[in-house]
């Protein structure tokens, strides 16, 4: 029987090389872009971003988890001070990239992260706990003309180690990409959780998720891109995130320049909770790096998995079976109990996951190819020898309960998240994939 997914890469060259199409030349009069600010303060540490995303999920921070972020602190002279006041030096960041927003009037700037797995649009603000500042910008509603209080309405996020971030909700005007909203619901923290105190360059988050899952009481309030879908010429925006250089968010338009061949969408799958952008894959397969196309699509295993498109996680969360299987792969590879995850050999042969999305009609199914040197997920100091290992960006979703497809994943393709699934009436929003051409630096 004819593999359905090998048809999907018979428009493909081996490297990829198809002819895209033609460019818009650009966003149109109701569409902007927003470039990422590259965070000078990231440093990539696996166990810390696999805590990030239990704590975002909800999910208890397993004991081992928690000593091995609090060694690797200690290593790096990260202790806080007796007296409960914030770090002395501040923890390196966990967030790569952060996007500029303008709040109130006159404007005040503050770098945040755009997230697909959050509803909330809250800020560092001149209300939050001054023990719980270390440098971030603080968003001041009493020195903006604009900034009302929502009287009686609050916001609280728990996350999985019990640490929370709630405060008091503002409408103000914001602007993001030339875009304003003028009454926007700004969530203004007077308590962070210790994560983001120690992101010293991370002002806050803005959720691109579905308001349903918006925290702010007694009534959810929209997402920014939600306020301003009307004044867009499409209900969507994409996300081309890059790793050797600052990627791009665009909203209410594609750049036809951005990527190779066409968009395959996939419908979102609502069984995660309906505030996620959830999707199925259809399969995957594991090659050595740089495989042909053809080599790919025969050992392609077809298997439905149903995990969440998410740009404020970072790894790739998988099924355990998965997981291993991956890793049985790569020589002197083995789970670290120590570290709570997979490591290798930095001097390892990795291999390339791909993974399917299946299109509406046959020709329309897709692979997407994440490269090997992705899958390497900065150097740990294990054992009593403390021998260098490297961390897999791979690892396993038990805790959280289903696939988390991070940074990692996206940033080896170009996304289009679509509000309307390309109708009118917003019940079928959808997720696009395409290829793109992907820079490995030989050095990375």
């Amino acid at each position: 029987m004819v593999n359905p997914l090998r048809l999907a890469m018979a428009g493909f060259l081996a490297n990829g090389a198809v002819l895209p199409k033609q460019s818009k030349g650009g966003p149109g009069p109701n569409g902007f872009s927003v470039s990422q600010i590259r965070n000078p303060h990231f440093a990539p540490y696996g166990p810390a971003q696999l805590a990030k995303i239990y704590r975002k999920y909800g999910v208890p921070i397993p004991e081992n988890l928690n000593a091995a972020i609090k060694r690797y602190r200690q290593s790096r002279g990260f202790e806080r001070r007796s007296t409960g006041t914030v770090d002395a030096v501040p923890e390196a960041s966990d967030v790569e990239f952060l996007s500029p927003v303008y709040i109130g009037t006159p404007a005040q700037i503050l770098n945040v992260d755009f997230d697909t797995g959050s509803s909330d649009f809250w800020v560092f603000s001149t209300e939050t706990d001054p023990n719980q500042v270390a440098g971030q910008i603080l968003y001041d509603p009493n020195q903006s003309s604009s900034a009302q209080k929502m009287e009686g309405a609050t916001w609280s996020i728990l996350y999985g180690d019990g640490s929370s971030s709630s405060g008091e909700v503002y409408t103000d005007t914001v602007t993001i990409g030339g875009v304003t909203f003028a009454s926007q619901a700004v969530e203004v923290a007077t308590q962070v959780s210790a994560q983001f105190t120690n992101d010293i360059n991370s002002d806050g988050l803005v959720g691109l998720g579905f308001s349903n899952i918006n925290t702010v009481q007694p009534q959810r309030q929209n997402t920014f891109f939600e306020n301003i879908i009307p004044t867009l010429d499409s209900p969507i925006f994409t996300a081309d995130l890059k790793t050797e250089e600052t990627g791009t968010y665009n909203f209410g338009w594609i750049d036809y320049d951005a990527f190779v061949g066409n968009i395959t969408y996939t419908d979102v799958d609502t069984s995660l909770g309906s505030g996620l952008w959830g999707m199925n894959i259809q399969g995957y397969s594991i090659t050595a790096s740089g495989a042909s196309d053809a080599h790919i699509a025969d050992n392609f295993t077809a298997s439905t998995i149903t995990g969440a498109a998410d740009t404020g996680s970072t790894l790739l969360l998988l099924p355990r079976a998965l997981v291993m299987e991956y890793y049985s792969y790569i020589q002197d590879s083995a789970y670290d109990y120590d570290h709570a995850g997979w490591l290798f050999p930095c001097d390892a042969d990795i291999l390339d996951f791909s993974f399917g999305i299946s299109g509406t009609d046959a020709e329309d199914n897709l692979i997407i190819t994440i490269p090997a040197k992705y899958l390497s997920y900065g150097e740990i100091y294990t054992g009593t020898d403390h021998s260098l290992r490297c961390y897999g960006s791979i690892q396993y979703d038990d805790h959280v309960g289903f696939p988390i497809f991070g940074d990692i994943a996206l940033k080896s393709a170009f996304v289009v998240f679509d509000h309307a699934g390309g109708g009118i009436d917003y019940s079928k929003p959808r997720i696009g994939w395409a290829r793109k051409i992907l820079f490995i630096s030989p050095f990375q």
